[in-house]
């Protein structure tokens, strides 16, 4: 096997010092240009690569980002990635991704992993909610930022959409359009984010026939938001019990009616094909359905579909997440836009910034993003038998 040239190969070649081929390579400008163009003819024909293993021995740390997402099949993360991808291009860095699988195990085993290749910061949806995971890893002194997820007691830098505001939305669309006996039809309960998707339904419930504001718009103090235990406790046992929960709250006189059927074991298609048939069981159809992600939404769309049940004029669906398939399905659909490049790109700016030469003046912070209605074919037919009130003004659909 041919040995590989070495920086001592260069730089006999080149007629310099090895100092003189690392100024070249760390440090171009403190090279006169035609020693520096000597060593580089000298890479170049010897072949040399440089040793980034050993480069990162004497630096401490790496020039890359990591994703720990916590589930790559949800195309969310895929946002998240370009997003937090083009903030490290503007760096010079690069993104490595890993995938926990909504695994406290795995996540576990990638971060002892990353600790060990001393890697420049992670970007982290926590698969373990209590915590304990990231207290361990925070003690290799390697930044990290939230993203999407929240745990208790955390005091590092997050990065978060308002879901509470966008269960809110969204129920209150339905309402407006005159829908009174609303499904909700979660994911996997266990995740804060259908937790908190939930309270926001509940609020809007509450609130049916008051007045709202405009909750779209940038990143900000996220006001409505319910924290972990907030959203935890909102949820009030729905997942686990195998029945649904009927939830009756007034609006200007009219009843409401927020039916919860049971967090789905997956938050795919196939599961909401089966909300669907569950759906279509009950004594009397909901006319809306808030569905906890786009996937769910298009499984019962699917499932209402093959049933005969026509959309929107016999039930309407709004969804979550607003994917490139919602405005493509055969009823677009209405969704809550979560703006999922914008969070991963000012997820890795704050990691840049708490990892980079001003670190020692990083100050932790919590940045909220604000969740957009998307409106579509799929909700905008009238309540059957009910006229609809005028709708608040919203996002165009695309």
């Amino acid at each position: 096997m041919t040995k590989s040239a070495g920086m001592r190969d260069v730089a006999q070649l080149a007629g310099v010092s090895v100092g003189t081929v690392s100024n070249v390579l760390n440090r171009p400008d403190a090279v006169a240009p035609g020693t520096r163009a000597r060593v580089q003819a000298a890479i170049a024909e010897l072949g040399f690569v440089r040793s980034e293993s050993a480069r990162l021995l004497r630096a401490g740390s790496s020039q890359v980002l990591v994703l720990l997402a916590l589930d790559l099949a949800d195309p969310f993360f895929v946002g998240v990635l370009r997003g937090a991808e083009s903030a490290a291009r503007a760096a010079d860095l690069g993104v490595l991704v890993m995938d926990s699988a909504s695994s406290a195990a795995s996540e576990a085993t990638h971060l002892a992993m990353l600790a060990r290749q001393r890697v420049r910061g992670v970007l982290v949806t926590p698969a373990d909610v209590s915590g304990a995971t990231l207290a361990q890893f925070g003690r290799a002194r390697i930044p990290y930022v939230l993203v999407d997820r929240d745990i208790p007691g955390g005091t590092g830098c997050r990065v978060l959409v308002d879901d509470v505001a966008g269960g809110a939305m969204a129920v209150a669309h339905l309402i407006a359009a005159g829908h009174r006996r609303i499904a909700y039809v979660a994911g996997p309960m266990e995740l804060p984010q259908y937790r908190d998707r939930l309270e926001g339904a509940r609020l809007a419930v509450a609130e049916a026939g008051g007045g709202s504001g405009d909750a779209g718009g940038d990143a900000g103090g996220g006001g409505g938001r319910g924290g972990e235990g907030s959203g935890s406790g909102g949820a009030g046992g729905v997942g686990g019990n195998g029945g649904d929960v009927s939830e009756t709250g007034s609006s200007g006189g009219s009843g409401v009616e927020l039916i919860v059927l049971p967090g789905c074991a997956q938050g795919d298609v196939a599961a909401g094909r089966d909300a669907a048939a569950r759906m279509l069981g009950l004594p009397e159809r909901p006319t809306g359905v808030f569905c906890g992600n786009d996937l769910i939404a298009l499984g019962m769309l699917q499932g209402l579909f093959a049933a005969g049940v026509s959309v929107p004029r016999d039930v309407a669906i709004v969804g979550y997440d607003d994917l490139e398939v919602a405005a493509a399905a055969v009823v677009p659909l209405t969704s809550i836009r979560r703006p999922a490049a914008r969070v991963g790109r000012a997820a890795a700016e704050i990691l840049l910034e708490e990892s980079g030469a001003a670190a020692g003046e990083h100050v932790h912070r919590e940045l909220v993003f604000q969740p957009e209605l998307v409106v579509r074919a799929s909700s905008l037919a009238p309540a059957p038998h009910v006229p609809a009130p005028n709708v608040p003004a919203q996002s165009p659909g695309t």
